[in-house]
């Protein structure tokens, strides 16, 4: 084994914003990856393990910067990946690929295989033209598909055959470091084996370097040198896949252990159930963040965050009980004494505080009671909680949408609605300043509307003092006033291009003559009643 390490994590953190509110405010962070450090040397598969949610995922494509991590430091063959331009960045990736979990979705189903397996030969410069063939065709024989099969798209192979596409993709560069993102777990279980004995095969052929992540620890165990397991974006336990399997030191590792299936009917294992689900990532318990499942938990566990112990060569745990156990050579059986004899002790304790069982006929007619929320419960609260805010933000959001469309009495009930769910809901922020950012939207549509309508009025005004100019100039030209609009002629055109003489809001313009009386004089009375809708301009006689 090499002296240096091939890939070196320190501290790697990712955290995913939660934001809230119109105008995007962060109001806290999920903590997918918290503070993980380890070391993969050449030719070496580090397996990394845990329950769905507790970061694996995340953690390799944080590394591979697929995603860019929030703080720490991977550095690859002594490179700082953080300090890559993208030039550079682009060059490394022909080291590092990744395998993904899913064989259907990770393949284009529009491209053939001969390209999908060609692009990155083409794009690194690598083969081109028939030589560009020949070398897919011998990755995917090295794969165990058909070399033939290259011209053929991905929804003509089995899953098996297209998790093996994806593998002759991730080896086509000649990389050095491969990230298996749960690589074979959508696959049946004996198709499963040959994928596994494949990965082995290429790591030896091609001295390459696995971060295995899975949730199976059979798996992990037949390929991994080193096992690492996470929970809640920790990594709780690291040690070599033998050490770890017959000696586990965390209260976890030992209740992933027992959930493993024997092949063998005849034998059975004492099983450590955990009750609950994983806490959310999003509001971490302090302390150990076990505590709120681990059987063994005591006062110490929610007070403080264990500190990461050394028990031996390569392996290390970060647990209360393991706490002064450094260097001895009897650490298990120490270990396993302590947590033995705190399990008991909190059986015991549960035991005594809980309540007789009713008698048999009684209990028949007995409702179910309620009992306090676990803390793994906390969840589904917060989304009960949520419930009303989301219906209040609606109402805003509605409101401000009635308001646009010029419905205000309907806007002003919506928010009215809304207040008085706050009120009742006794709703804290950030919904106020949703309200206060809406009210401020509703005055900025109003001064809208009056610079509008005033700016309407004064175009109005301009317009009927040009008309009026048009017509007296009309007057004086003809020594006799136009009966009509339309004896104005190409005067009349220029103001109204449209030919249709309209105010901002659609109604006629009208001209009222002025009418000779009975003695042949020019009266100047008002315009008739029919025109009262209309705009009349009139000239004096």
């Amino acid at each position: 084994m090499s002296s240096e390490p091939l890939l070196s994590v320190r501290h790697l953190t990712k955290h995913f914003p939660v934001t809230r509110g119109v105008f995007g405010r962060r109001v806290g962070a999920v903590r997918a990856v918290d503070d993980i450090s380890f070391d993969l040397w050449p030719k070496e598969t580090l397996g990394l393990v845990g329950e769905s949610g507790s970061g694996k995922t995340t953690a390799g494509r944080a590394i591979l910067r697929l995603i860019e991590p929030t703080s720490g430091e991977v550095r690859f063959a002594g490179r700082d990946l953080a300090a890559l331009s993208a030039a550079e960045l682009r060059q490394q990736r022909r080291e590092m690929q990744i395998i993904f979990q899913d064989p259907y979705s990770s393949l284009n189903p529009r491209m053939r295989v001969r390209d999908i397996i060609g692009e990155a030969l083409r794009v690194h410069g690598f083969a081109k033209g028939d030589a560009l063939e020949a070398q897919v065709r011998e990755l995917l024989a090295k794969v165990g598909v058909p070399g033939a099969f290259s011209s053929r798209y991905p929804h003509e192979f089995s899953g098996g055959q297209r998790q093996r596409i994806g593998i002759a993709r991730a080896i086509a560069l000649n990389p050095k470091f491969i990230v298996c993102d749960e690589a074979v777990s959508a696959l049946d279980v004996s198709i499963r084996a040959q994928v596994i004995n494949l990965l082995i095969a290429l790591r030896d052929e091609l001295s390459l370097s696995y971060l295995f992540i899975s949730h199976d620890l059979s798996v992990v165990k037949h390929i991994s040198n080193r096992i690492a397991v996470m929970y809640l974006g920790q990594i709780v336990e690291l040690a070599d896949a033998d050490q770890l399997f017959r000696n586990p030191a965390h209260p976890y590792t030992r209740s992933l252990l027992s959930a493993i299936p024997l092949p063998d009917p005849r034998h059975r294992q004492a099983r450590v159930v955990l009750e609950g689900d994983v806490p959310t990532p999003l509001n971490p318990p302090s302390g150990c963040r076990f505590h709120t499942r681990c059987p063994a938990a005591f006062e110490r566990c929610p007070q403080e965050e264990p500190e990461l112990i050394v028990l031996g060569a390569n392996h290390t745990t970060k647990c209360h009980h393991a706490d002064g156990l450094e260097g001895n050579d009897a650490w298990f059986e120490e270990l396993d004494r302590r947590i033995t004899k705190q399990e008991e002790l909190n059986r015991a304790k549960a035991a005594a505080s809980s309540q007789p069982a009713p008698a048999p006929a009684q209990q028949s007619q007995a409702r179910p009671r309620r009992t306090a929320a676990a803390p793994h419960s906390q969840p589904h609260s917060e989304a009960a909680r949520d419930k009303p805010r989301h219906l209040a933000r609606a109402c805003v959001l509605a409101g401000l949408l009635a308001v646009v469309l010029g419905l205000w009495l309907l806007g002003a009930a919506l928010v009215l609605a809304a207040y008085v769910i706050a009120i009742r809901k006794n709703l804290e922020r950030p919904l106020p300043a949703d309200i206060g950012i809406f009210a401020a939207l509703v005055l900025a549509l109003l001064v809208s509307d009056a610079v509008k309508s005033q700016s309407a009025q004064t175009r109005a005004r301009h317009e009927l003092n040009a008309l009026a100019q048009h017509i007296e100039a009309y007057r004086t030209a003809a020594q006799s006033p136009p009966n009509s609009l339309t004896e104005l002629g190409w005067r009349l055109y220029e103001i109204f291009p449209d030919g249709r003489p309209t105010d901002p809001w659609g109604r006629l313009y009208t001209y009222d003559p002025p009418s000779p009386d009975r003695d042949g004089r020019i009266s100047s009375e008002g315009p008739s009643p029919d025109r009262k809708d209309d705009l009349v301009v009139r000239i004096p006689p």
